[in-house]
């Protein structure tokens, strides 16, 4: 299984809004430069975390983006299921909307049990962690950097 660009860029950008979320609203351009992510790109990407309700707009030439709730509120699982939809590895696992598309196979199917382990899985990992979990890392990283420069 394997995410798009969608979550890899949506969460580069969103962790970039987290970590300077105490200066304030953060341009579309900084982002972009900051993270080397078009902004045609971008604004696609932050139209739909901000109608998800994860990040907050604010129009004008100081304008930018600021997130809608506290780093440690909004999870990587938020952010990506905001840009790609629920992330089943097979669609027998998926919740059903109606019958269409099932698998006549679905109540007799032993492998079944591992597609939804493994949905499992993915949704417990992407939900663990938060945006202030990357923000930490970020900032040990970076701390660690520093030392390393000054050696």
């Amino acid at each position: 299984m394997k995410l798009s660009t969608k979550s890899t860029y949506g969460l580069r950008a969103m962790l970039n809004i987290a970590l300077k979320c105490d200066r304030g609203i953060i341009s579309i351009t900084d982002i972009s430069q900051n993270e080397g992510i078009s902004v045609a790109y971008l604004e696609q990407l932050l139209n739909k975390l901000r109608r998800k309700g994860l990040i907050g707009s604010v129009r004008g030439p100081k304008g930018g983006y600021v997130l809608s709730k506290a780093p440690d509120k909004i999870t990587v699982g938020d952010i990506v299921m905001a840009l790609e939809g629920d992330i089943y590895p097979v669609h027998c696992v998926a919740p059903k909307k109606g019958s269409a598309g099932a698998c006549k196979r679905s109540r007799d199917c032993v492998p079944k049990m591992v597609w939804v382990k493994l949905a499992g899985a993915i949704r417990e990992c992407l939900e663990s962690i938060t945006l202030e979990d990357l923000c930490r890392q970020a900032d040990r990283i970076d701390s660690y950097q520093s030392v390393r420069r000054l050696a």
